[in-house]
């Protein structure tokens, strides 16, 4: 089995050789590449085309937000994750609206292997604060979104729903609040999902929050 390569990325040295320790533990991960700042993190991208880029986001001279939109305008498909002490509102909101992959915390550590895993497979991974978050988010970007879901085909009733989805109402909520039946709003997902080219509500979720 070929071993998917990281790169990791953060300003503090020791905090690095950290997360080497942590990852080099998993059979299926390698750590190919260390950096200390945003620019580092371009340069070795290009290098090393990782599968997985690991970085902080406060750092000198470029900060892992700058470095990721740079990165991202390059290489689209990439596979970012920021892992950071902060779980600062502006930061999350703009690392979303650039499309990384997930957004940890550092005392999250603990949880690091199975985030990479879980994006290796395609997934969106967020600490547990973070997704805490999302809700009041979700409100704010509502309220200045300039997305228009009808160029998507969603109906009124489809883009209620998707409201719901992203407050975190489960499928039995939903249909209470909407006064449907719960295979109703399953229909409703399953068809809001194909039209906007989404694999699942937590996708569904982030992709209100971006637009």
């Amino acid at each position: 089995m070929d071993k998917k390569r990281i790169l990791l990325i953060d300003d503090d040295e020791l905090i690095t050789m950290s997360l080497e320790m942590i990852i080099s533990a998993e059979e299926d991960f390698q750590v190919v590449g260390k950096g200390n700042s945003g620019k580092e993190a371009v340069k070795l991208y290009d290098e090393l085309n990782p599968d997985i880029l690991l970085m902080d986001i406060r750092m000198a001279d470029m900060n892992g937000l700058e470095a990721a939109e740079v990165i991202l305008e390059k290489h689209p498909d990439a596979t970012i994750l920021f892992l950071t002490t902060f779980s600062d509102d502006e930061y999350i909101v703009k690392a979303l609206k650039l499309g990384v992959k997930g957004y940890l915390l550092k005392q999250d550590y603990k949880s690091l292997p199975v985030a990479l895993h879980a994006a290796i497979d395609g997934q969106s991974v967020f600490g547990g604060a973070i997704v805490d978050k999302l809700p009041a988010l979700m409100n704010k970007a509502d309220k200045a979104s300039g997305f228009n879901y009808q160029d998507k085909d969603i109906t009124e009733k489809e883009y209620e729903v998707i409201q719901l989805v992203a407050e975190g109402f489960s499928n039995k909520e939903i249909a209470q609040k909407l006064f449907l039946s719960e295979g109703t709003v399953r229909n409703y997902l399953s068809t809001i999902l194909e039209k906007l080219e989404l694999r699942d509500r937590t996708q569904l979720a982030i992709f209100y929050l971006k637009n």
